[in-house]
């Protein structure tokens, strides 16, 4: 039976299994593997911190994730499509694991940032 995201714990496991499907996707993979070469030693426990922020309402994290979002689309250029793939591995990852407000809330948020991403990098792209 599924339960909410309501731990620490939860988002940990919703950040972690996600992330195993995106190092694998034929169409994103890529870009965090070979593109950015994530350290998934530094980039997983930002992401919990992050998405405890989002889902949970703590005050944990900082930083700018836009930041390194535009230096990885100067080595690449990141699509509406990628984030739309982001987004489709989000919501099938939180949809099979858990179930209540706070997945309903992970999801919004998660649309929210990639709409945010989306508009800022086209933007940014768009100058000359």
């Amino acid at each position: 039976m599924k339960y909410d995201i309501n731990t620490s714990q939860d988002v940990k496991k919703l950040v972690d299994s996600f992330y195993d499907k995106v190092k694998t996707d034929d169409l994103i993979g890529h870009i965090f593997t070979k593109v950015a070469s994530v350290n998934w030693e530094v980039h997983l426990p930002r992401m919990y911190t992050f998405w405890e922020a989002m889902v949970l309402g703590t005050i944990a994290y900082t930083g700018n994730a836009m930041d390194q979002h535009y230096i990885l689309s100067k080595k690449t250029p990141l699509e509406k499509e990628h984030f739309d793939r982001w987004m489709h591995l989000w919501i099938d990852n939180a949809n099979n694991l858990f179930f209540g407000p706070n997945t309903d809330k992970a999801i919004e948020k998660a649309q929210q940032v990639a709409d945010l991403m989306v508009f800022k990098i086209a933007q940014i792209n768009s100058k000359p």
